[in-house]
Formats: C-alpha cells, sequence, structure tokens
C-alpha cells in the first residue's frame, strides 16, 4: 500500500515558468466517488492510462494505488466518468529539492493555476517558492474529485 501525502497550494505567478523540468497534459476522470474514496482514469498525452484508487478523509495523506492500463480501457471509463473530466497540464518544478507539480487547468477550471508538492512524512516542511500563494490542502473545493463532481468552476476562478 502506498501513502499519498501532500500539500496543496494556489499559484500567484508565472514564476516557475522559467523552471519547468518537464510538462503532460492530462484528461482527468472520475468513475467512482464517495466522500471518503474514488477510482479515477487519467489519460496522459493521450497515449498512457492510469487507474487511481484513493481511501481516505485526510486530504493531505490518504492510501493511494495506483496501476497502468490499456488506452482503450481508460478512453471507455473515461466516457462513463461521473461529473466533469477534468483537463490540466501538469509541469514539474524542483525546488529545494522537492518536486513542485503545477497544474494548469483548462476546460471547465481554464485559467485556474494550482501546485502541490509530495512529501516524505507528514511533518516534512518544504520550502515554498515565491510563486506560492494562499495554502489549500483542507480546502476540499480544490479536492479534483470534488472540482470534477461538484462544478466549482466559477467560484474557484473568481477566488471566492
Amino acid at each position: 500500500m502506498a501513502k499519498e501525502i501532500e500539500r496543496k497550494f494556489r499559484v500567484t505567478s508565472d514564476e516557475w515558468r522559467s523552471k519547468v523540468d518537464s510538462s503532460s497534459s492530462f484528461l482527468q476522470a472520475y468513475v467512482a466517488s464517495a466522500e471518503d474514496r474514488s477510482v479515477r482514469v487519467r489519460i496522459m498525452d493521450g497515449q498512457k492510462a492510469r487507474l487511481t484508487i484513493k481511501i481516505g478523509k485526510n486530504l493531505r495523506s490518504r492510501d493511494e494505488f495506483e496501476y497502468d492500463i490499456p488506452l482503450a480501457d481508460a478512453q471507455e471509463l473515461a466516457s462513463a466518468a461521473v461529473g466533469i473530466v477534468l483537463e490540466k497540464i501538469r509541469h514539474k518544478v524542483e525546488h529545494q529539492g522537492y518536486v513542485w507539480e503545477v497544474d494548469v487547468y483548462g476546460g471547465s477550471y481554464d485559467g485556474l493555476v494550482v501546485a502541490e508538492v509530495e512529501m516524505e512524512d507528514e511533518g516534512a516542511q518544504p520550502d515554498l517558492p515565491g510563486w506560492i500563494g494562499p495554502e489549500v490542502t483542507g480546502d476540499r473545493r480544490y479536492s479534483n474529485m470534488v472540482m470534477a463532481t461538484e462544478d466549482l468552476s466559477e467560484e474557484l476562478l473568481n477566488g471566492l
């Protein structure tokens, strides 16, 4: 069993763009969701696919299981998505020994930019880059599952 420990933040400037190490486009669809668990399929760059199961109510630390699946299976699962299929480009940026994943959303959430950093344990305190804004780790509105199953685009894009 893998444990995902991460913190999530709004991004306040484009300063990170000059530091990007790699980028990948994602389509992310939720096949099933409940208050404390989700099953999602992610299609990366239109070429690879992964099925992910997350369990746990704590948005900072959850159990996570990921499996590569055939692209055709992922496309079929995505067509049966619950709610909105999320579109985003994920950029990886290294800062002070941590890899930050900066998600630039398209589609329904076009213009939203959020960064997350995965940590080895809950006590880790990564140095925050200057382009990081308010922390939204515990704010359920920034959970991709919630964004997909409840249309919060107007609220999140207008900073409410």
